[in-house]
């Protein structure tokens, strides 16, 4: 019988913080639960940071790639190769909350229509009742969701099944696309409700942050920063109030996310960019 869980962790450039986010999603495992370690370049202060954990049987596999592969490879890796009932990635600048698992897998169990549950990753100030209210639903066994086609990339829990009805990330497919595609095709997906928090560190308002000033911003220069073309704390800061609003209200229409719609949101981020604006989302 396999694993309840198999997590995985991709690292890269990251010692200033996977010495608190691989020790915290440790702790959290259960006794079926496996954490998958990927690690992406050569930083050595990382690989060093992570030396002492190859060995923890709590660690079922570790992967090295010289090159700097991203997320897409490695996702796929452990979504092609768990035997887990769920599947899930935590990012290596997240602390996820003791008991996450716990709950997450409790949900799915009660609801099987159940696919890609989230944690929060905002702080408090950043959820707005008003706008969230219509998007939280309540579901079998006292669980409730605020309901999002999407949830990002991390603290979230899946089951194994989806990826196996709808196959691996895609070439180009992001995360994102994928939550969507699975959401087109019947899966609810969400964010748990009441929130289950995971401390983002790479927002500048976490008490975690690296990210104090530009320069700090510049030398970490997170994934979705790039591609919005954020340079300033304060832009970058913003994209997070604003992705945060996005979730609140955006629509669970997946019609909304296909055809004309997707292109005509793609040419204005692109235009954004161009312009030496920070992308909206």
């Amino acid at each position: 019988m396999g694993a309840r869980a198999d997590i995985v962790m991709i690292t890269y450039r990251s010692a200033g913080y996977v010495h608190l986010s691989l020790p915290r999603l440790l702790e959290t495992l259960g006794p079926d639960d496996r954490v998958w370690l990927w690690h992406n370049g050569d930083d050595e202060a990382t690989l060093e940071a992570i030396r002492p954990y190859r060995q923890d049987a709590r660690v079922a596999r570790f992967h090295h790639s010289r090159e700097n592969v991203r997320l897409r490879e490695p996702t796929n890796w452990l979504w092609s190769g768990s035997d887990a009932r769920f599947v899930s990635k935590v990012d290596d600048d997240c602390l996820v909350s003791p008991g996450w698992l716990d709950t997450f897998v409790a949900a799915h169990d009660a609801n099987p229509e159940f696919g890609v549950i989230g944690s929060w990753r905002h702080p408090a100030e950043d959820f707005r009742p008003e706008l969230a209210q219509r998007k939280i639903k309540e579901y079998a066994g006292g669980h409730s969701l605020m309901r999002n086609l999407w949830v990002q990339g991390s603290g979230y829990l899946m089951p194994r099944a989806l990826t196996e009805a709808h196959g691996p990330l895609g070439p180009d497919e992001s995360f994102t696309g994928y939550c969507i595609r699975a959401a087109r095709a019947g899966a609810v997906n969400g964010f748990y409700h009441p929130f289950v928090p995971e401390d983002h560190m790479d927002d500048p308002r976490s008490p975690h942050t690296l990210i104090h000033d530009d320069e700090d911003l510049l030398d970490r220069m997170p994934l979705s920063a790039k591609a919005n073309g954020v340079s300033t704390v304060e832009q970058w800061t913003a994209q997070l109030v604003q992705s945060a609003i996005v979730l609140q209200t955006a629509s669970l229409d997946p019609r909304s996310y296909s055809g004309w719609r997707k292109k005509a949101k793609s040419l204005r981020r692109r235009v954004s960019i161009a312009a030496g604006r920070p992308a909206k989302w």
